[in-house]
């Protein structure tokens, strides 16, 4: 089976910083994308940055605060948070884009993580 597990939320103070990893487990033939987006109680689902064969996008509110980085080798995404402020609270979410292989086939499949909490505090 393949897995998406999130880890590295918390609690920090404004101006600080946190960091999120996403893995990716299991037998995977290809990813083609990797991303992290945000949800508030009431609100829809927002996207945060997502990386692909076209390179990283990040969402107008993060530029210049959020890095986004990968290590394909651990089939594992990382978003350095810095310069956090009290509307980054949310429950992120990891969601990945992936290739599986299947007797000798291949199946393209979406999948998300858990969640992890973010609070930022004033």
């Amino acid at each position: 089976q393949v897995h998406v597990v999130e880890s590295g939320g918390g609690l920090v103070q404004a101006g600080g910083s946190l960091r999120l990893s996403c893995a990716a487990s299991g037998t995977i033939f290809s990813i083609n994308a990797m991303g992290w987006y945000r949800q508030v109680p009431g609100k829809q689902r927002e996207l945060v940055a997502v990386i692909s064969s076209g390179g990283i996008n990040y969402a107008d509110s993060v530029k210049g605060r959020f890095t986004f980085s990968r290590d394909n080798a651990k089939n594992t995404v990382y978003l350095q948070m810095n310069s956090l402020k009290p509307e980054d609270t949310a429950v992120y979410y990891c969601n990945a884009d992936l290739v599986l292989p299947n007797g000798g086939n291949y199946y393209r499949i979406e999948l998300w993580g858990q969640g992890t909490q973010v609070t930022v505090s004033s």
